[in-house]
């Protein structure tokens, strides 16, 4: 290694350094290339953005993504006062309430636990937008990314601390200027909630919750607490502003459908989307598809507008509350048509069109709004979003 190190370094004063940033070409292998780094970074030829949608939020470039996984520094934002600047050697979390033995944990205590890593995803309740055609998949509905997660099972902790018998519930709260706060059924936080302080291999990133946050598989993505610095063991929901005039969903007779919680199935196709343009012959569609029920049992793909449904593959491995790959081979014949898809978990529960959706609620709900979504293809091979309401 010494000798390769001293070779490099012998080199470069003799050879002049290409400019990486110029656009002259320059056949790679005349030139030494760049040195080793501390960190790596993409291809200047090759670097996806996420998409700012206003300053609270910015979307996934699904169409951009390879695989199942988002990288960290491409998942979605979403808080409501920015994103906090937490020490998290001063960073504790308090767990009272109905337990025998509240504790407060700083990051250091929190990870002499048993560890624990979970591939899943999060996805905003309110993960949908339309109304013109040219949008990308990242711009529909991009406020879903998948990370494996790694951190303290909370049912770990909590049987540390002992919960009282009356315990039903808990309330997450964060150290973010809104003190971002929801109620989770107890029952289900035990089952698989996680105090998660790794993402994909590396300390959780600020927007994601750093220095630790809360990661409940399959449930809608603002109970998932980031930046979390309380938990309090209850025996009722707490009725927070963010589960009682928000987060909630019109349904039938006037009424508010309230913690809904989990994610219902749905997908998406990524390719062909807008803005991509493609040539008659062989296309593989590909997509992703998820559910917060569980697996997803099969996708079924569409080509000729909803006449025909076929099952496309789903690429392993398939794992429960977790993005799926799916593809399906397809030979364009050059005319316009409209490429859809629609998910089914293993539940047996099949993705809503727009109509189903609106039928069923009697409302145009922003929250838990999962419908079939498709892409229009002119014969020009130019692609853009459908109408969901004409499908």
């Amino acid at each position: 290694m010494a000798v390769g190190l001293v070779t490099y370094q012998h080199l470069s004063n003799r050879v002049v350094e290409p400019d990486f940033d110029s656009k002259i070409k320059v056949d790679p292998s005349k030139v030494q290339g760049r040195p080793s780094s501390e960190v790596g970074y993409r291809s200047k030829f090759d670097s996806p953005k996420r998409i700012a949608t206003y300053a609270t939020a910015s979307r996934t470039p699904l169409e951009d993504l390879q695989g199942t996984i988002t990288p960290s520094d491409l998942h979605f934002e979403r808080h409501h006062a920015g994103i906090p600047d937490i020490d998290p050697e001063q960073h504790e979390l308090l767990i009272h309430g109905l337990v025998e033995k509240p504790i407060r944990l700083k990051l250091s205590g929190l990870k002499k636990y048993p560890s624990v890593s979970r591939i899943c995803f999060i996805e905003c309740s309110g993960n949908f937008r339309y109304g013109k055609r040219e949008m990308t998949p990242g711009e529909v509905c991009g406020l879903t990314s998948q990370s494996e997660w790694t951190g303290v099972l909370l049912s770990t902790v909590l049987r540390d601390l002992g919960v009282k018998p009356e315990a039903k519930w808990l309330l997450a709260e964060g150290a973010d200027g809104a003190l971002m706060a929801r109620s989770v059924p107890l029952q289900e936080a035990l089952t698989e909630a996680i105090i998660a302080y790794g993402q994909n291999g590396e300390a959780i990133r600020p927007q994601q919750g750093y220095p630790m946050r809360l990661v409940i598989p399959g449930f809608e993505g603002n109970t998932q607490i980031k930046w979390l610095r309380r938990i309090e063991v209850t025996d009722k929901p707490v009725m927070t502003r963010e589960e009682t005039s928000k987060y909630t969903e019109k349904i039938k007779g006037g009424k508010i459908r309230m913690f809904s919680l989990v994610m219902d199935a749905r997908s998406i196709i990524t390719f062909p989307a807008y803005p991509k343009k493609i040539e008659e012959g062989w296309q593989e569609l590909r997509g992703i598809a998820w559910s917060g029920r569980g697996k997803v049992a099969k996708v079924l793909v569409s080509t000729d507008n909803g006449k025909t449904w076929n099952e496309a593959h789903l690429q392993g491995p398939v794992l429960e509350k977790a993005h799926t790959a799916f593809k399906f081979m397809w030979n364009w014949d050059g005319k316009p048509t409209r490429v859809l898809s629609k998910a089914i978990d293993e539940t047996g529960y099949v993705q809503p069109t727009y109509h189903q959706l609106v039928k069923a609620r009697e409302s145009k709900s922003g929250y838990h709004f999962n419908p079939v979504v498709g892409w229009d293809i002119e014969k020009t091979g130019e692609v853009y979003l459908a109408d969901v309401e004409g499908i």
